[in-house]
């Protein structure tokens, strides 16, 4: 769950790849952030209100009833993904509120109650892969052939495991270099070749240079809710 507020500082910010897709409730209106695969800068005006909810990867197909891949790189109305009159009803749930935030949750919770939970596949991908794991030892600790894994993986993350592994190792440098390490350390600690290699991997996803990253980027899977690899 979070909220933001914008504010001068956040001109020229950026949403980085995540792995995520988002429910946000933002100027009367509930919009979907499907899973990007490059760096998304909003056109907001300043005091717009962001409530929103991100959907660790892979569990809000489930609930919005639609595949990831068809959800990537696009921000859409809800009301495109479910009926006009449900997200009515649930707007003005939400423009009554006193709290936003806790009205999102319980329409989550709610929703979630309703649907097949998601395939509990789908963390143990997550988790080999953000440790670090290749393709195919992904694949063969969950006992899916690599086609079924790509199939499986768009579904759920909106893009196969070579990219959602991308996604996830950005995500880990960047923790690594806010965190203080140098740029050195924090390629040679997430799987980079050198320096050099992080640099054109974060220009290439990220669109900026990673010092500017640092400062003018949101968007990340919390270390806490991230599952432990499994192994075997």
């Amino acid at each position: 769950m979070w909220t933001r507020t914008v504010t001068g500082h956040d001109a020229g910010m950026s949403v980085l790849p995540d792995g995520c897709i988002d429910l946000l409730w933002v100027g009367g209106r509930l919009v979907v952030a499907g899973p990007d695969t490059r760096a998304y800068r909003p056109v907001v005006e300043m005091g717009t209100r962001y409530a929103g909810i991100r959907f660790f990867p892979g569990t809000a197909p489930a609930l919005l009833g639609v595949p990831a891949d068809e959800l990537r790189d696009q921000r859409i109305d809800l009301a495109d993904v479910w009926s006009s009159a449900r997200v009515r009803r649930l707007s003005e749930q939400l423009g009554n509120a006193d709290d936003p935030v806790t009205a999102l949750e319980e329409i989550a919770v709610r929703r979630a109650a309703e649907v097949t939970p998601p395939d509990p596949v789908l963390p143990r991908i997550v988790a080999a892969l953000d440790a670090g794991w290749s393709v195919r030892a992904t694949a063969d600790a969950t006992g899916l052939n690599a086609r079924l894994l790509h199939r499986r993986s768009l579904a759920a993350f909106g893009y196969g495991p070579k990219t959602l592994a991308r996604v996830l190792r950005l995500q880990r440098a960047l923790g690594q270099a806010r965190r203080g390490m140098s740029f050195a350390d924090t390629a040679a600690s997430t799987g980079f070749a050198d320096q050099a290699h992080l640099a054109r991997e974060v220009r290439d996803l990220a669109g900026m240079p990673l010092g500017e990253v640092l400062t003018r980027s949101s968007g990340s899977v919390p270390e806490s809710l991230r599952p432990v690899a499994e192994a075997g």
